[in-house]
């Protein structure tokens, strides 16, 4: 059971993380901070994968992924769901840019 629930999250997080990196494939950082629309798909999939890490920490899953920052997910989703300091859009572009390629890796 756990098993297939651990395959169905991650892989609803690799589709979103799909999703984004498509979204931001051949964009400069100025194309990003420039387009509100691909800011806010973008930021609803960093959503999206921080509520699916969240619920793979609730079901206790991450204990047997340990190489996954399952918690930093949650902890960006927590900043941008309720706005401390406001959206800080170049973290959304690194994140994208820098952690969201190897993330895919080790899912």
């Amino acid at each position: 059971m756990s098993d297939t629930k651990y395959e169905q999250l991650t892989q609803r997080i690799v589709r979103h993380i799909r999703h984004t990196m498509e979204y931001c494939d051949s964009v400069t950082l100025d194309d990003f901070m420039a387009n509100r629309q691909l800011q806010e798909a973008c930021i609803f999939n960093v959503l999206q994968v921080g509520e699916l890490a969240a619920r793979i920490i609730e079901l206790g899953l991450d204990r047997e992924h340990p190489q996954i920052m399952w918690r930093q997910m949650r902890g960006m989703r927590n900043r941008i769901v309720h706005d401390y300091d406001g959206i800080r859009l170049g973290i959304v572009w690194d994140t994208i840019q820098n952690d969201f390629p190897d993330l895919l890796k080790k899912l």
